[in-house]
């Protein structure tokens, strides 16, 4: 049982680190090599981000997110796996690592979306289940342009095909806490979007100020 506290807690402790440290400090100075956190936040950045660095930066920019995410949820899994619990583990380390992505440590516990995160725990314990969630959260935000509804509604897609198809019972719950997690932390940007307050994503935003020396 202590041993089993103890992968928990190494597990627990790595991967919300890990999602604590924000995909643009880490791309921004070992890939882009600029400051990107200066484009601002949420559909705003997302929108100056592919106008200024293109489909070809995007890519370069899930990647980084997709290998940050990723290697905590698999430490997780060979962690748990030496209990005979690695599905679980994966499912447990996603879920800590969405917590570090938002609500992070390193920011004043004020994070950003967690799509990419939630995809992968969901799709390391059941491809299906991350298949779903992605498809639905792909083809919300291309129709709507928002993001944040994007999230919650692949995050509803998860908690329904988790319940249909994993078999594993905490397996499941953790994924259905993963989802739950990104609805409430989400619910702020659901408001706004009622009320036509929250920004869409643009691809045709002018970003000549953003070229200057200091950018």
């Amino acid at each position: 049982m202590l041993v089993y506290f103890l992968l928990l807690s190494i597990t627990a402790f790595v991967a919300y680190t890990i999602g604590s440290i924000g995909t643009l400090r880490v791309a921004g100075r070992y890939v882009f090599h600029r400051n990107l956190s200066r484009l601002g936040r949420g559909n705003l950045f997302i929108s100056n981000f592919r106008r200024l660095f293109g489909v070809g930066g995007v890519i370069k920019l899930a990647l980084t997110e997709i290998v940050k995410d990723l290697l905590p949820i698999l430490l997780g899994s060979l962690l748990l796996g030496l209990k005979g619990q690695a599905e679980a583990g994966r499912a447990f380390a996603g879920f800590c690592v969405l917590m570090g992505r938002l609500w992070p440590l390193f920011n004043r516990f004020n994070g950003c979306h967690g799509c990419v995160a939630l995809v992968l725990a969901g799709a390391l314990v059941e491809p299906s289940v991350g298949g779903a969630a992605a498809l639905v959260c792909a083809a919300t935000i291309w129709f709507s342009r928002y993001f944040s509804l994007g999230a919650v509604l692949g995050a509803v897609i998860m908690i329904i095909t988790s319940i249909l198809v994993v078999e594993n019972a905490l397996s499941m719950r953790l994924l259905i806490a993963c989802a739950a997690l990104v609805i409430v932390r989400d619910l702020p940007a659901l408001r706004r979007i009622t009320r036509g307050e929250e920004e869409r994503l643009s691809f045709q935003q002018d970003l000549t100020y953003k070229l200057d020396s200091k950018f």
